[in-house]
C-alpha cells in the first residue's frame, strides 16, 4: 500500500464533502500522475489528504473505477491502473486526429471575444508550469482545451476529449516539471491563441499538433525510467 506521506494532494477543507467535487480532486492527482500506477490507496489515507471524511472517498473512487482509473482491492482499497504504451499512443493519435482539425476551425470561426477570453486560463497554465504546481497546471490546461474545443460548437466533441484526457495519465509530468520543460509546452498555450485571433489556420493546426506530440513525449519519458 503506499505511503499516504508521498503524495501531494490538496487539501479541500473540512466543509467541502462533496462526492463530486472529491472525485474531480483525486481525477486531478491520477490525471497527473500524482497517484503511481500500480500502488494501491486506502480511502482513509486519501480522506486524511483532502480534509473529508472516507464516505465520498470510496464513492469518488468507484466513480473512477467505472472510468478505468481505479480498481477495487477488497479489504485493501484502490489499485491505479496503468495504460500500455500502445494504449497511450492510440490516445495521443486520436486526440491529435479530433483537435488538430478543430482547432482550424475555430481559427477560422471562432469569435474574437471568446479567443480573448481564454487569455487568463493561457496565462494560468504557464504560471503553474513555472510553479511546478501539476494540479493547478492540469485543472487549467483541461479548462482551456475543453473551452477553446467548444468554440467549434460541437459538444459531442468536447465530450469526447474530455474522456481521451481522463482516461490517460501524464507520469512524466513531475519531471517535466523539474527539468523546465513543462513551461516549455505551457508557453505554446498563449502563443496559440496569438495564432488563432491572427486567423492563420495552418500554424494554429502545426502547433496544435506538435503540443499533443508534448503529451506522448512525457509519457516516453516514463517507458524509459
Amino acid at each position: 500500500m503506499a505511503s499516504s506521506g508521498s503524495l501531494a494532494l490538496r487539501a479541500l477543507g473540512t466543509q467541502v464533502t462533496v462526492r463530486s467535487q472529491v472525485t474531480e480532486a483525486l481525477r486531478d492527482a491520477l490525471i497527473a500522475g500524482e497517484m503511481e500506477p500500480g500502488q494501491v490507496y486506502s480511502a482513509p489515507a486519501l480522506a486524511a489528504m483532502l480534509g473529508v471524511s472516507a464516505t465520498p472517498v470510496r464513492e469518488a473512487m468507484l466513480d473512477l473505477g467505472r472510468e478505468g482509473l481505479v480498481e477495487t482491492i477488497r479489504n485493501k482499497g484502490f489499485l491505479v491502473t496503468e495504460c500500455s504504451p500502445r494504449q497511450l499512443d492510440e490516445i495521443a493519435s486520436l486526440r491529435a486526429l479530433i483537435e488538430v482539425p478543430t482547432v482550424g476551425v475555430v481559427a477560422r470561426v471562432g469569435r474574437l471575444d471568446d479567443l480573448r477570453a481564454l487569455r487568463p486560463l493561457a496565462e494560468e497554465i504557464v504560471t503553474a508550469a513555472e510553479a511546478g504546481d501539476l494540479i493547478a497546471f492540469i485543472r487549467a490546461d483541461t479548462a482551456f482545451h475543453l473551452q477553446l474545443l467548444s468554440l467549434a460548437g460541437n459538444q459531442t466533441l468536447v465530450n469526447e476529449v474530455a474522456q481521451l484526457r481522463s482516461s490517460s495519465r501524464l507520469y512524466g509530468l513531475r519531471e517535466l516539471a523539474d527539468g523546465g520543460l513543462l513551461t516549455v509546452s505551457a508557453r505554446e498555450h498563449p502563443q496559440l491563441l496569438d495564432m488563432l485571433e491572427k486567423r492563420d489556420v495552418q500554424a494554429s493546426e502545426a502547433l496544435m499538433h506538435t503540443h499533443i506530440g508534448h503529451v506522448r513525449g512525457i509519457w516516453a519519458r516514463r517507458e524509459e525510467q
